[in-house]
C-alpha cells in the first residue's frame, strides 16, 4: 500500500521546498562520474513533481544550482546546465499537461544565454497554469538576496519613498525574490546533512524541518509522502502554546 492512502488532504502543507542533496556521493558509491548522479537525480525531480501535483501541492520549491555551485569544476557546471536546458525542453509538455506552472528565483543573469532563454520560454508557456506551482532556485543564496533586498529599500530611502522607521517584515518580504510566494511549511533535505546551506533563510523561519539520508537519486513519490506524513504528526506552535491552538 501507497503512503499516500494515509496522507489527511486536509493537513496538506501549501508549500514544500526541498535541498536536492547527494546526487555526487550517490555515483560516487556507483562508481559512476558524478554527472551520472545528476542526471539520475532529474528523474528524482520529475517523479516528485508528478507527486506533489497527485497530492495537490500548492508550490514547490527545488534548490536547483545555488550561487556557490558556480564555483564547482567548469565541466561540471556546463553540464548542469546542458542538463538545465535538456530537462526543461523535454519537460514542458508534461507541465502543461498537468497544469503546472514554473516560476524561478536567483540571480537568473549569471545563466548561460540557451539556459536563461528556455527557461524563459518555459515559465511565459506554463504562466497560465493554475495547479502546482514549480519553483526553481538557480543561481540563488539568501544572502544574495537578502543583500539585493537592502539595496532596494535602501534606494527607496534615498529617494524619499519611505524612512527607515516605517520598514517593516512584509516590506522585506515584498522585495524578496520569492515575493507573491507563501513562505515553506515544510524544507526536505536529502543526502544525510543537516543544514539549510544559505537557502531562503528567511522565509524558512517558521517551516518544520525534514531531513533524510536518502540521497536525492533515490528519493521518489514514497519518500515524499514519507516526509509529508512527517510533517502532519507535528505540531505547529509559531510561538504559541498547544493550549492556545
Amino acid at each position: 500500500m501507497s503512503l499516500i492512502e494515509k496522507i489527511d488532504r486536509n493537513r496538506m502543507p501549501q508549500h514544500v521546498a526541498i535541498i536536492m542533496d547527494g546526487n555526487g556521493r550517490w555515483a560516487k558509491s556507483r562508481g559512476k562520474d558524478r554527472s551520472f548522479g545528476h542526471m539520475e537525480g532529474v528523474v528524482s525531480v520529475r517523479k516528485v513533481v508528478e507527486a506533489a501535483t497527485e497530492l495537490g501541492l500548492k508550490y514547490l520549491t527545488l534548490y536547483t544550482f545555488s550561487t556557490e555551485n558556480w564555483s564547482r569544476p567548469d565541466e561540471e557546471v556546463q553540464a548542469l546546465m546542458g542538463l538545465l536546458v535538456s530537462a526543461i525542453h523535454r519537460e514542458t509538455p508534461d507541465l502543461m499537461k498537468n497544469n503546472v506552472r514554473l516560476l524561478a528565483i536567483g540571480d537568473l543573469s549569471r545563466l548561460p544565454a540557451d539556459a536563461r532563454t528556455t527557461l524563459m520560454q518555459c515559465i511565459e508557456e506554463t504562466s497560465s497554469n493554475d495547479g502546482t506551482t514549480i519553483v526553481l532556485a538557480l543561481s540563488y543564496s539568501s544572502r544574495w538576496e537578502l543583500v539585493e533586498a537592502v539595496k532596494a529599500l535602501s534606494a527607496e530611502v534615498l529617494e524619499k519613498k519611505i524612512i527607515p522607521n516605517n520598514i517593516t517584515e512584509a516590506m522585506v518580504s515584498e522585495h524578496l525574490s520569492t515575493r507573491g510566494i507563501p513562505d515553506p511549511d515544510l524544507l526536505i533535505r536529502t543526502g544525510g546533512e543537516k543544514r539549510i546551506s544559505n537557502f531562503l533563510m528567511w522565509q524558512l523561519s517558521y517551516a518544520e524541518l525534514y531531513f533524510t539520508d536518502v540521497y536525492w537519486p533515490d528519493f521518489r513519490e514514497e519518500e515524499l509522502y514519507e516526509a509529508v506524513l512527517d510533517y502532519q504528526c507535528r505540531e505547529r506552535r509559531f510561538g504559541k502554546t498547544s493550549e492556545q491552538l
